[in-house]
């Protein structure tokens, strides 16, 4: 394998100060007075070799390696994928490229990747943030780095986020299970304390509440694997036979409770109506079609990155917060179709 150019070889080949390479490549010629003769060799010799500097010695003579970190639960989720894909053609057009990690909720492991991240001099953080790192992310806002969460957030710590009105989102899908007559309304969720977790719920137990109606709630362990799901809502349904409609909290608990009602044989909207939480392209290629509370993601990645940006180039104050709560959309197919209920 050749030998990588260096800004060192390029100011030895023309015998020039390494500083001078430099202002060139980081075009600041003009501004340092250095000729157009030399400009021009400099960068006409960069193009032949094919030069491609080393992003940290970037770093350390700009301040800046146009590096954004974007760290989620799980990098392949349906959600969180698509938002990725959106925030990479964002900083693309915009000078930046992005290094994906996923957390798997695990706290050690955010932490130690949030090591990794600040040793490689990334200029900002997206961040789906996991229980117990608020002291890091913390300390990243007092060392003058832009972090957005997203998803979720921390109620105690003051930082920029983007989320979904989860309750407001939740309580629009059972007031309308509720408005079509549905007296017995099951909420399949995760036990968890994450803050979109918690509204999800809270939402569910409002609407209950305003309607008088008893909750029936099914809580599953984070990170329980799809069979397993099935199983805990299998047999969830057959102790509560007088259920008339389920909501679940998330996509994947959705996937998870059809393949239940299929191997009970209950079909939906014969025997129960279905609504999921985050909405997920399959739900549309089933029949019946799934009705879901679906999340804007582009506008969410756009809120995002702008947040982000606007730190991170227009040098807003990183104790300017914006916190932008999104809302969701319920979107109706035939799972809630009450016509065809039987008798």
């Amino acid at each position: 394998m050749a030998k990588r150019l260096s800004i060192k070889d390029i100011a030895n080949h023309f015998n020039v100060a390494k500083s001078t390479v430099s202002f060139i490549l980081n075009g600041k010629a003009k501004e340092k007075r250095i000729s157009e003769e030399l400009t021009n060799k400099i960068l006409k010799f960069v193009d032949e070799n094919s030069f491609e500097p080393n992003q940290i010695a970037r770093s350390l003579s700009t301040g800046k390696t146009k590096m954004i970190c974007l760290m989620v639960e799980k990098i392949s989720d349906y959600f969180f994928s698509h938002v990725a894909f959106l925030l990479e053609e964002l900083a693309y057009k915009n000078g930046y490229k992005i290094i994906f990690c996923s957390t798997e909720n695990d706290t050690l492991k955010t932490k130690e990747l949030l090591g990794i991240m600040r040793n490689r001099y990334v200029d900002g953080y997206i961040i789906t943030p996991s229980l117990g790192i608020e002291a890091e992310i913390k300390e990243l806002i007092q060392d003058d780095i832009p972090v957005v969460l997203f998803d979720r957030y921390f109620p105690d710590l003051p930082t920029d986020y983007v989320i979904l009105d989860n309750y407001r989102g939740t309580y629009t899908a059972v007031n309308y299970l509720a408005k079509e007559l549905c007296k017995e309304i099951g909420f399949i969720t995760l036990i968890s304390s994450q803050t979109q977790m918690e509204d999800r719920l809270k939402g569910y137990l409002r609407a209950i509440e305003e309607y008088g109606l008893n909750p029936t709630i099914l809580q599953v362990p984070f990170g329980s694997d799809s069979i397993s799901l099935a199983a805990m809502i299998r047999d969830f349904l057959i102790d509560h036979p007088q259920l008339e409609a389920l909501v679940f909290a998330t996509n994947y608990l959705a996937l998870s409770g059809i393949k239940a009602l299929n191997e009970l044989k209950i079909v939906f909207p014969k025997d129960l109506l279905v609504i999921a939480f985050d909405d997920h392209e399959i739900f549309e290629l089933y029949n019946p079609t799934v009705s879901a509370v679906a999340q804007p993601i582009d506008k969410m990645a756009t809120q995002l990155f702008n947040i982000l940006l606007d730190k991170l180039i227009h040098k807003e104050k990183i104790s300017t917060l914006k916190q932008v709560v999104v809302s969701a959309e319920l979107k109706l197919r035939t799972s809630t179709v009450r016509t065809i209920l039987k008798g």
